[in-house]
């Protein structure tokens, strides 16, 4: 029983590990009042050329370098949507399609051997990592992970201090909340916006790459399977907080977990019931089952300087 909690724990970090990152990205865009629902695009862009750079040059922080560029370049655009006189767009529609077919290892075809070899190199390289993964219970559940996951929370952590403890951070909040308060006490708004768009981009990519390069080891068509809508989801169902995020994105983790691990246990619970758990706590967090929501004020509107 305790080896299969661990099992469930690992899996569960696992399968967050890709929400955490973006949804953290996207909390930054949000509170400074940038919706950003390109989020999907910009994880499936950074899949696909995070494996095209690991591929191409043996080396996987290349490849999670080639990832972040991708995303950033394609966030860039999402950027562009803020500048303009009207409501902020809906971008990045995108095709959802079976989440179960999303988990697969494709290390025995030829075409992905420089994906398994990213997938060996990135795995934790430190000896204490190495010696800590032979520990019961938590060498299992925490430490046998990519070394993506430890640098992904990691930069998490950086998120909560730079929101909430950084002169940039305040300057976030302010022009997601007022911006023409936080304009005349001189933050540049459009300015402000479009780093947080940016940090949006680079953490879309660190998500992308480690679905690529971390965990499945190589790239399929539609392999976010739907994400980095399950991310905005978990933004709306933290309440724009880092913690509450993260907490949600763990949930929708461990839904998508019980896909796998319910059947190994021997548990008989109907197939299509997993396959929607995680996109059901989606619907009702959007649906503000949750409790009340506060966005932050100026979220999705534009602002014009002297309007």
């Amino acid at each position: 029983m305790e080896e299969t909690l661990a099992i469930f724990i690992a899996s569960t970090l696992r399968l967050a590990m890709p929400l955490m990152l973006a949804a953290s990205g996207e909390l930054v865009s949000e509170r400074a009042g940038v919706l950003n629902l390109s989020l999907e695009g910009m994880m499936l862009t950074a899949a696909f050329f995070g494996a095209l750079g690991s591929w191409a040059t043996g080396d996987p922080y290349l490849g999670v370098g080639c990832a972040i560029l991708a995303a950033l370049v394609r966030g860039g655009r999402a950027g562009l949507a803020q500048r303009q006189p009207a409501r902020q767009p809906a971008r990045g529609r995108h095709r959802l399609q079976h989440p179960g077919a999303r988990r697969h290892d494709a290390c025995s075809t030829a075409s992905s051997s420089a994906a398994c070899r990213a997938r060996r190199s990135l795995a934790c390289p430190s000896s204490p990592c190495r010696a800590s993964s032979d520990l019961p219970f938590a060498g299992t559940a925490f430490f046998q992970q990519s070394v993506i996951v430890y640098v992904g929370l990691a930069l998490i952590v950086l998120i909560w201090v730079m929101l909430n403890h950084t002169s940039f951070g305040l300057a976030v909040r302010a022009v997601g909340d007022e911006p023409r308060s936080a304009d005349k006490a001189g933050i540049p708004v459009a300015a402000t916006r479009w780093q947080a768009v940016l940090i949006t981009g680079f953490m879309a990519g660190f998500a992308g790459a480690f679905i690529s390069i971390a965990d499945i080891h190589t790239f399929t068509e539609n392999m976010t399977n739907g994400a980095g809508y399950l991310a905005l989801a978990a933004v709306i169902f933290g309440g724009w907080n880092v913690g509450r995020t993260i907490a949600a994105c763990l949930l929708f983790g461990a839904a998508t977990a019980l896909q796998f691990q319910l059947p190994a246990m021997g548990i008989n619970v109907p197939t299509a019931f997993l396959l929607m758990l995680p996109y059901l706590l989606a619907l009702l967090a959007v649906a503000g089952v949750v409790g009340r929501l506060e966005p932050p004020t100026s979220l999705t509107l534009p602002f014009q300087r002297g309007k």
